[in-house]
């Protein structure tokens, strides 16, 4: 194995900055979901942030495609998976991707990998279309809960 200086001067800018993105998303996300409550409505936890309130929501009654995703993490956070996977299937999914990138980016590091070039040969055009499928079938189970 080469020296660590000559595998980090082979790492792309972008590998550092998405490692300091998987350090925020441990301190950020999930940090400020533990010490936010999830909203009992399945939705509006965001509104804790200081953030306005959904405006299909407060108008129509009517879930944006978002809708309860911060709520879901929150959720999630707190290791009440089952809640997440109620109040909003892709949130509850976002909240693993980021707790799984979180844990592999520092691990791909230490190994030597380049995560912007690992990350790169995975969104292909088929991952791209599984994860608008699940946005779009969360967002649509988002709309039943709520108009049932």
């Amino acid at each position: 194995m080469p020296p660590m200086a000559d595998v980090d001067h082979k790492r792309s800018t972008e590998h550092y900055a998405l490692l300091v993105v998987a350090a925020v998303t441990v301190v950020a996300a999930f940090g400020l979901a533990l010490f936010l409550p999830p909203d009992a409505r399945g939705f509006g936890t965001h509104e804790l942030l200081g953030l306005d309130p959904c405006l299909p929501m407060e108008r129509w009654n009517f879930p944006c495609p978002g809708c309860g995703v911060t709520t879901a993490v929150t959720h999630a956070a707190r290791g009440e998976f089952a809640a997440s996977l109620r109040t909003q299937p892709f949130g509850f999914v976002l909240a693993l991707a980021a707790a799984a990138f979180a844990l592999w980016a520092p691990i791909a590091h230490l190994r030597g990998r380049d995560l912007w070039l690992d990350l790169t040969g995975w969104f292909r055009p088929r991952l791209v279309a599984w994860i608008g499928a699940l946005l779009v079938l969360g967002w649509a189970y988002k709309i039943w809960v709520v108009r049932s």
